[in-house]
This record gives structure tokens, C-alpha cells and sequence, in this order.
């Protein structure tokens, strides 16, 4: 047998794509249980009894779960054998979904959260692993391009769907949507995916330490970065001891390192500067788009006083633009240099961020229609030819471990994010607020008569100047809520250009792999 025998087919048969067509509606349907349940948590919360607090439980379960186990996932598919580990991953996941959709009480809630983000979390770095070993190399960037579609758009549409089946139907249904969904991925997967023997040896020499490390150090950390402002950070005992847990656990998985066999999963890939190059940028990407499909909800709903529903329909442009974007992206990746691809679609992201820190009070979702539709296009932009390069810059086997660090980044750069976000709103809704009531002088002569005939609009008298001076602390504090917002794009601005100079350091992909759609 030559070696033209031995190369990989120039284009993938039809099962080859039906397997890709199943890791990406697996990826899909773990990404749209992030953030499916942001617009219902307020009538969850009523229905099944919980506080305001308890309730952001319901998506730390979730994530929690699954920045847990996704680098345990290239461990446990060379356990199990691919096909056997992606069709218990779903029929996990539709369980704890039904437990969710039937949960009477905050404790099964929770129970189903943790099972759902536990099984959904290996559906994403599989998706990946798929894409690299099912498709000639010449076809991995339509792959890639379908795959980051789906990525994308999981958590744009989960508030929207969320919002309308609350509003027309019940939050359970939220869950029970997962039913059809996962039963067409069971078909998929039986169809496309061959099937494989696992290694039972990889359960005897497992990497106990770095198994349990991951648990504890993710773990804590993702719980830390979700409560910690509200827990006033080290403030709090429960920060503490979760920041003492975290050092445990990343002790650990430093032990496993050193010590192991195989490691469960190997950052001495990240020796490699180009897949470091990724990681790094991942992580402020994953920062921009959550913080993002966060701040935006946020502002309309606070401000704007649009529902669920009309939020979620902006969002929906930056989901829009993402699908149009990755149609033409195998087009793109064969024609620009990498590294230009990349660097521009940074630039694009901070035009995003930039176009939106031009909120006033009188905002609504027109502002920020072009924000939400260069989001879309810089994230794809960015998204697709990283995981490329996440993938080709290691060893063909190692793409496993590969694409669990690349969506960790992701989600690591989301709770991040999200933290750092919260606390610096605060901090910078105070100021503004403090700075606007620091410039109105009482005794201004403008100031003044504004007071007057405001109290006289509402009856004159010691009541009416009451609620004279109600009426304009609702509007210093709109104020300063509204300058807050612009600060958070500043800052996401600030931290996406920061990073733009790792772009330099990615390796330029193989042209045989970014043939995509030309060939």
C-alpha cells in the first residue's frame, strides 16, 4: 500500500457529516441550556419557592458542572469509546432535563442543574474531536464553520426561547425541549459514529489527583467567581474557604503533572505558543460575548423597559450576523492569513463594544442594533479560525485534550468576566452617582425653579417638594445606571484590545486545512 492510500479521502461520505451533524447539535443543545432559564428565573424562583439569591443557583449548577468536567472529557471518551460515551452523555443529560422540567422544590432543581451541566459539558470538546478526526483536513473549516454557528448561537437564542415558552407556555417546557432534541441526536450518533472499544487500562491508571484537582480547583474557583460578589468577596467565610479549596485542588492537579502516568489532561500542551496564543485570546472572547448577552438584557430591561421576549430579539441579530458570517468564513480562511483573520475580527469586537458605550436614558434596543450585529460577526470571525488553530497546532491524537482547553478558556473567561463585570458596575454606578449629586449645587438658580415646578406638578406643599426630590434622584440614579453601562463597554473594549498583540504568535494554519467550501 502507497502512500496515497493511506491519505485521508479528499472529501467526508455522508456519515462522516451525519457525525458532525451530531456533535454539533449536541454542542447546540449544551449551549442553549446555559442561558435557556435567564429570562424564567423570576417565575421559576416563584413557582418553586426560591429567593432571589438561591435562584442564581439554578445557572451556577450548571456551570459549575461543566467547567468541571470538560477536561476530564478526552479521559473519559478514551475510557469509554467515543460513540458509547457521547450516547450516555445524552441520555444523562435528557434525564436530569426531565428532573429539571418535573422539579417541585430549589434542592431537585439544583440536582438537575448540576446532572445537566455534567453531561452537557462533554458535549462541546467532543464536537470538536469529531470535526478534527471525521473530516478530511480540507473540509475541517466547513466543520468548523458549522460547529461555531451552533456555539454562538446556544446562548443568543436561549434568553429569546426561554422568554417566549415562559410567556406562551410554562418554564418547564424550557427543559422538556430537550426531549425531541436529544432523541435526534441518539439517531445521529448511532448512524454517523462507528463504534469503538474503549481502554479499561485508562480507568486503572487514571489520574486520580488531577481527576479530583479538577473537581475541587474548578470547581471552587467557578463558585467563588459566581457568589463572590454577593458575598463580598473574602469578606465572606464561604469565599474563603472556597479560595482555600480552589488552592487545594490546582495543588493537586499541579501533582498530577509531575506524578502521573498521562495526566488527565496535559498543560504541557500549553508549551506550544500558539495554542497558549489561543487560549489567552479565548479567554477575553468568552469574557466579550457573555458579559455581553448579559450587560445588553440588562440595560434594556432597566432602562428601556423592554421584556424578555424584545430583548432576546436584539440578541438575535448578533446570531443572525453569525450565521452569515460563518457561511462565508471557509471562503475567508482560505484567502487571508490567519493572523490578519484574527486580529481584524478583534478589532471588530471592539468596535462593538465601542459603538455601545453611546447608551443615554433615552436608549432602546435601535442604539444597539449595530453593537449586537458586529458582535456577531466578530465573534464568529474570531471563534472559528482559533479552534482551527487549537486543533492543528497539536499532534492528531491530542485534539481531545486540545479542544477541552479551548473551551475551558471560554468558559473560564465568561465566569471572569461576568465577576469582574458585576463588581465594577457597582463600583462605577457609585461614582457617577456621588459625581451627578456632587454638581447639582441647591443653591443653582436653574436647579432651584426646575425644584419648584416640579413640586407644583405634583400639588405643591411639603408633599409635593417631596416628591419633587423623588423625582429627581430616580433620575440621577437613571443617570448613573446608564454611565455604568457604558463604562462595562469601555472596559470589554479595553481588555479585547489588550490582548490583540497574542494574535501574532498564532501558527498559520496548513492551506490543506482551510480549504473548506473552495475545494
Amino acid at each position: 500500500m502507497n502512500a496515497e492510500d493511506d491519505a485521508p479521502p479528499e472529501r467526508a461520505d455522508l456519515a462522516a457529516w451525519l457525525a458532525v451533524a451530531a456533535g454539533t447539535l449536541g454542542a447546540f443543545m449544551a449551549m442553549l441550556d446555559i442561558s435557556v432559564v435567564n429570562s424564567a428565573l423570576p417565575v421559576i424562583q416563584g413557582e418553586i419557592g426560591a429567593t432571589q439569591s438561591e435562584g442564581t443557583w439554578i445557572g451556577t449548577a450548571y456551570l459549575v458542572a461543566e467547567i468541571v468536567v470538560i477536561p476530564l472529557t478526552s479521559w473519559l471518551e478514551r475510557m469509554i469509546g467515543l460513540r458509547r460515551f457521547l450516547v450516555a452523555a445524552s441520555l444523562i443529560f435528557i434525564a436530569f432535563s426531565m428532573l429539571c422540567g418535573l422539579a417541585p422544590d430549589l434542592q431537585t432543581m439544583i440536582i438537575g442543574r448540576l446532572g445537566q451541566g455534567l453531561a452537557g459539558g462533554t458535549l462541546v470538546p467532543t464536537a470538536l474531536t469529531i470535526v478534527a478526526r471525521r473530516l478530511p483536513m480540507r473540509q475541517q473549516a466547513v466543520g468548523m464553520a458549522v460547529f461555531a454557528c451552533a456555539v454562538l448561537l446556544g446562548p443568543i437564542v436561549g434568553p429569546l426561547l426561554g422568554g417566549w415558552l415562559t410567556e406562551n407556555l410554562s418554564w418547564r417546557y424550557a427543559f422538556f425541549m430537550n426531549l425531541p432534541i436529544c432523541a435526534a441526536l441518539l439517531v445521529l450518533l448511532f448512524v454517523g459514529l462507528p463504534r469503538e472499544k474503549g481502554d479499561a487500562n485508562e480507568l486503572r491508571q487514571a489520574d486520580w489527583g488531577g481527576i479530583f484537582g479538577m473537581a475541587l480547583g474548578l470547581g471552587g474557583l467557578t463558585v467563588m467567581l459566581e457568589e463572590g460578589h454577593r458575598e463580598q468577596w473574602f469578606d465572606s467565610g464561604m469565599i474563603r474557604s472556597l479560595a482555600v479549596t480552589m488552592v487545594v485542588g490546582f495543588g493537586l492537579i499541579s501533582w498530577g503533572q509531575l506524578r502521573a502516568r498521562r495526566p488527565v489532561i496535559r498543560l504541557a500542551l500549553l508549551r506550544n505558543r500558539s495554542l497558549s496564543a489561543v487560549i489567552g485570546l479565548m479567554l477575553v472572547a468568552g469574557a466579550l460575548m457573555f458579559c455581553s448577552m448579559f450587560a445588553v438584557p440588562q440595560f434594556l430591561a432597566a432602562v428601556a423597559q423592554y421584556n424578555a421576549i424584545q430583548s432576546g430579539g436584539v440578541i438575535a441579530m448578533a446570531g443572525v450576523t453569525a450565521i452569515l458570517v460563518s457561511l462565508v468564513y471557509p471562503l475567508a480562511v482560505a484567502k487571508i492569513d490567519i493572523r490578519l483573520l484574527v486580529g481584524g475580527a478583534f478589532l471588530v469586537q471592539t468596535a462593538a463594544a465601542l459603538v455601545a458605550t453611546r447608551l443615554t436614558a433615552a436608549s432602546d434596543g435601535s442604539t444597539l442594533t449595530l453593537s449586537m450585529v458586529l458582535l456577531g460577526g466578530g465573534l464568529t470571525l474570531a471563534a472559528l479560525p482559533l479552534q482551527q488553530v487549537a486543533l492543528s497546532s497539536v499532534a492528531p491524537e491530542d485534539a481531545g485534550e486540545a479542544s477541552s482547553l479551548y473551551v475551558v478558556a471560554r468558559n473560564l473567561g465568561a465566569s471572569i468576566g461576568l465577576a469582574a463585570v458585576a463588581s465594577f458596575q457597582d463600583q462605577r454606578l457609585d461614582f457617577h452617582h456621588w459625581q451627578i449629586n456632587a454638581a447639582l449645587a441647591a443653591n443653582d438658580p436653574e436647579i432651584q425653579r426646575s425644584m419648584a415646578d416640579s413640586a407644583m406638578n405634583y400639588g405643591g406643599g411639603m408633599d409635593g417638594m417631596a416628591a419633587a426630590y423623588r423625582t429627581m434622584d430616580s433620575q440621577v440614579a437613571l443617570d448613573a445606571l446608564v454611565m455604568s453601562f457604558n463604562d462595562v463597554f469601555l472596559a470589554l473594549a479595553a481588555a479585547t484590545l489588550l490582548v490583540l498583540p497574542l494574535v501574532l504568535f498564532l501558527r498559520p494554519i496548513d492551506p490543506a486545512r482551510s480549504g473548506g467550501g473552495a475545494h
